[in-house]
């Protein structure tokens, strides 16, 4: 079996695309503890020492390490395990814990969305130098991929969709579907209030947003999103600012670390050398 990787949203993650559908109704984030009652892929990679988390999507399984391993000798033990789930027939997600399949009403909420996307937002979306496009919808969540300035335009892009569709409840850029661990730590929590009660509306001005990615021991991962992506300010703004205040307010911080791929897409901040 031939398997591609591609770096996740830091260094602790990788992504692993297998010549294989993995969950078709994936992005499904699988914790140790469940892993071995909900999918039986999960529950093989866990037994590997140094796999932190795992989250199954359609074509790929995305991997979080432990600070302990380097992905030099780990990324050889993943693909054995991958390979010999694939050779063992066993599914990726058990069908009793499989509660994710979009039923009929699902569905046709998923074409409704992908019918307003192509006809109402993403022409309004491109003339911006941005684009939009569907990713997954689970109970009621909307998960959209964004690129360049198109995340600043997501009050008005949610706030569309949930007039013609009422049944969705919140719309949210698809790497918030992915395993974060250090999220739900006390200390991720402060950064995240800080992040959005004190940075954000400071940079709202023009279209600028900074996401927690997640908080790994010392280091914290942000992402620069909207005006802030590829905006010839942005390391000052991140080095001078927001790592100051985060450093502050949680002094165990080492580093604040920005996975923004700021030449993604095409963006007015952004000027190729």
């Amino acid at each position: 079996m031939f398997i591609q990787t591609k770096p996740g949203e830091n260094a602790t993650e990788l992504e692993f695309f297998p010549a294989e559908r993995v969950y078709e109704n994936g992005p499904l984030a699988v914790t140790r503890e469940e892993a071995a009652e909900k999918s039986p892929l999960a529950a093989r990679l866990y037994e590997i020492d140094g796999v932190a988390a795992v989250s199954l999507t359609a074509d790929s399984i995305v991997i979080a390490k432990s600070d302990a391993r380097d992905w030099s000798s780990l990324r050889t033990e993943v693909f054995g395990a991958i390979v010999a789930h694939f050779k063992s027939g066993d599914p990726a997600v058990s069908e009793a814990a499989d509660e994710t399949a979009p039923g009929e009403f699902d569905a046709e909420i998923i074409d409704q969305i992908k019918d307003l996307l192509s006809t109402r937002i993403v022409p309004a979306v491109t003339q911006s130098g941005g684009d939009v496009s569907f990713h997954s919808y689970k109970s009621g969540k909307l998960f959209l991929k964004f690129q360049g300035p198109a995340f600043s335009m997501l009050t008005g892009i949610q706030n569309m969709l949930r007039h013609y569709i009422p049944e969705i409840t919140a719309v949210l850029d698809y790497r918030e579907s992915l395993p974060k661990p250090g999220l739900n730590t006390p200390e991720g929590i402060a950064i995240q209030k800080l992040l959005e009660e004190k940075v954000n509306p400071s940079i709202a001005a023009h279209g600028g947003r900074i996401t927690l990615v997640d908080l790994q021991k010392e280091r914290a991962y942000v992402r620069l999103d909207g005006g802030c992506q590829g905006c010839g300010m942005a390391d000052v703004t991140l080095k001078q600012g927001v790592a100051v205040e985060i450093q502050k307010l949680v002094p165990s911080i080492a580093e604040v670390l920005d996975v923004t791929d700021h030449a993604d897409g095409t963006n007015p901040y952004y000027q190729p050398s």
